[in-house]
């Protein structure tokens, strides 16, 4: 069935980058679709500059061009093997003009003037500062604004793009029979945007299904981020408009509240997810500089989409995350544990052996001639230059030459997927106040050349050493001079490659 996932704010779109990383490692090749819209991404956030949501649009973009180089490729691995769609950005303000205002917004002065019961009421719900701050950075983490604005958006803006792409697909979907499309709706509840969005999101949604008679075909789910971050503000006045750590708590209670009392048929299932070590972030009030590292709650919630198509959990169900040690993740605290281990580890490791080894071998190769001695596979997924000796395969006719444009493409496109992968694991490890232990950080960010052992990339509960001895690039060298390989060229060699990097 197909997933659409929905991220509202900065926290919502951090857990579609998980979600990102997931698919692209297999975690959801076995429940949705394989083609291009077997995924669904949609991201609504006011503060259309931020940087949480620059980073997960542009990790969905390395994915897309990714998965594009191996569309062509009929031997499938589960790396970049699900289609992920980008329904792009949606905000409340991309038709309001230039002055994103709550006195613009509402007409405030014409309200003032011609219903002043009304702008009185006004005046007593929102401070001056509140009605005259700049939201082109947000809602900046009072609710109360975001709700005030998403409120505003009428059942009839669904006709809208993104929105009308998103249902129209969702009706295909649902209508084409067997097919329970999947709806999940990521956010904070602590903040501003997700808070204020979450609620208005979902029940537009809804309505607007049970408007076409499929609401009871399509399955729809929360996932919702407690307080899982802190920081100090830093300049600025006590009067200033911006997100107070200190109101978390307080703004997380009145939002349950909210679902308990007002929303509960809204959602089929609910995933609360929270930690009780805040992570130290630094401050910002929105736009680029609003750029938090990826965090390992987000796994959870990327987990959850699977969780929720996998499971079907029953209808008003709450799901709640849980681990054996406070403070401390590993990976017998995620659910799945050995499949999840198995897809994430096999790509940090196919990520790292690609980046420190067999992009130098490759780069070397082109611009000195290969050494076949060194690289003994090269001649199974490349035809061998003249004067570079030392035989060829027999079918070296057939195979593309290294250094054609599209070889050198894929090259660098596998590349830069590689190394946004690699960052975005090695980042979940940097959380203040938890021992993170699934990867070794310092290891996956460590590319120079010259490191053999691959056994401690993966954090082991009880490392078998005869087994560790022979996990090195040096074993898998060899592997790669197969003639079983998954294909030819660059595309070929990936492949192939990857089949050898799962973990011992």
């Amino acid at each position: 069935m197909s997933l659409y996932g929905i991220g509202v704010g900065g926290t919502g779109a951090k857990c579609l980058e998980a979600v990102t990383n997931l698919a692209a490692v297999g975690l959801f090749a076995d429940l949705v679709p394989s083609t291009e819209e077997g995924i669904n991404l949609l991201f609504v956030d006011a503060d259309e500059s931020n940087g949480s949501l620059e980073r997960a649009k542009n990790s969905l973009k390395l994915y897309q061009e990714t998965y594009a180089l191996f569309a062509d490729d009929r031997n499938r691995t589960p790396l970049i093997q699900t289609g992920v769609s980008s329904l792009d950005l949606w905000s409340p303000f991309q038709d309001a003009g230039a002055e994103k205002q709550l006195t613009s917004f509402f007409s405030y002065n014409s309200l003032k003037q011609n219903n002043p019961t009304l702008g009185h009421l006004f005046d007593v719900l929102y401070t001056q500062e509140e009605r005259d701050a700049n939201l082109d950075v947000g809602f900046r983490g009072r609710p109360a604004i975001g709700s005030a604005v998403m409120s505003q958006v009428d059942f009839d803006r669904l006709e809208e793009e993104p929105w009308r792409t998103l249902i129209e697909r969702i009706q295909r979907d649902a209508g084409s029979g067997g097919s329970t499309p999947s709806i999940v709706l990521y956010g904070s509840i602590f903040g501003g945007t997700g808070a204020a969005g979450l609620p208005t999101m979902g029940r537009l949604i809804a309505n607007k299904l049970e408007k076409a008679n499929l609401r009871d075909k399509v399955r729809m789910a929360g996932v919702f981020l407690l307080p899982y971050f802190s920081f100090t503000p830093s300049g600025g006045t006590g009067d200033e408009v911006y997100a107070r750590a200190d109101q978390f708590m307080l703004n997380t209670e009145a939002a349950l509240r909210y679902y308990l009392t007002e929303a509960q048929q809204m959602f089929d299932t609910v995933y609360l997810l929270g930690s009780q070590a805040l992570s130290r972030v630094d401050f910002s009030i929105g736009k680029q500089s609003q750029r938090n590292k990826p965090h390992f709650l987000e796994v959870y919630a990327g987990l959850a989409a699977r969780h929720f198509i996998e499971n079907k959990p029953a209808k008003g169900s709450v799901v709640l995350v849980s681990r054996q040690t406070k403070n401390m993740i590993s990976w017998r605290d995620l659910p799945e544990q050995s499949r999840v281990k198995d897809d994430l580890g096999t790509a940090a490791r196919f990520a790292y052996v690609w980046l420190s080894y067999i992009v130098p071998e490759l780069t070397t190769a082109k611009s000195k001639g290969v050494n076949l001695a060194g690289t003994p596979w090269y001649n199974k997924y490349y035809k061998l230059q003249r004067g570079w000796g030392g035989g060829s395969s027999s079918a070296s006719g057939e195979l593309p030459n290294l250094d054609e444009s599209g070889q050198q493409q894929a090259i660098d496109g596998i590349s830069e997927w590689c190394r946004d992968y690699l960052r975005w694991i090695g980042d979940l490890h940097d959380c203040e106040g938890e021992t993170v232990q699934l990867f070794d950080a310092p290891a996956i960010r460590d590319l120079s050349p010259g490191r053999d052992d691959l056994s401690i990339l993966i954090k082991e509960a009880q490392p078998n050493q005869a087994r560790q001895s022979q996990d090195t690039i040096a074993n898998l060298r060899v592997k790669l001079d197969t003639p079983d390989n998954l294909g030819k060229g660059t595309i070929g060699l990936a492949r192939t490659l990857y089949q050898f990097c799962h973990p011992f």
